[in-house]
């Protein structure tokens, strides 16, 4: 007869607690980046891991690409305002422009108001290539697209952003 501390599946809890020691910080980085109030991240992250552990195949654990997926269910399945964090904002000026490199002061406006002229997937690329930090390789699978195609929309957008941004000359991306 098993006791209840007894652990029914402790390769199931060896296998979760690697995958959430992993990805944990990515994918809360990656929820940050949308959401603002520390509450509703870690709301969300729970929820993301509870779905991961209900799920849990110890042979074939959830890769960062799965739960970033599951993240952005969650995201879009959540009600309210969504603006994207100062921080977000910051990354993206930086991954576009270089710090080194750009012209003058651009402000977190400014990186906001060039965002909102991309497409939604131009602008889905540039977060989670500056964000992120994921590479091409890892968007066209959290995208379900080729990597052509998503190297291609990043270029785009790239360029589109550093000519709102008046770094048009600068190559620091």
């Amino acid at each position: 007869m098993r006791g209840r501390s007894e652990d029914p599946n402790p390769l199931r809890n060896e296998v979760f607690t690697r995958v959430f020691d992993e990805h944990w910080a990515a994918v809360r980085h990656h929820v940050e980046g949308v959401v603002g109030a520390e509450e509703e991240v870690t709301e969300i992250v729970s929820e993301v891991f509870l779905f991961a552990w209900s799920r849990l195949r110890p042979a074939r654990p959830p890769s960062r690409v799965w739960l970033l997926r599951a993240a952005d269910r969650r995201l879009r399945a959540r009600s309210g305002p969504s603006a994207l964090p100062h921080t977000a904002l910051d990354a993206v000026h930086v991954g576009v422009s270089g710090q080194e490199c750009a012209p003058g002061h651009v402000g977190r406006v400014e990186v906001l108001r060039a965002l909102g002229v991309l497409t939604p997937l131009q602008r889905r690329i540039i977060m989670l290539t500056y964000w992120d930090g994921l590479a091409v390789g890892e968007i066209a699978e959290l995208l379900r697209a080729s990597e052509f195609r998503v190297r291609k929309t990043l270029s785009r957008a790239q360029d589109r952003l550093r000519a709102e941004l008046g770094l048009e000359g600068a190559d620091c991306g």
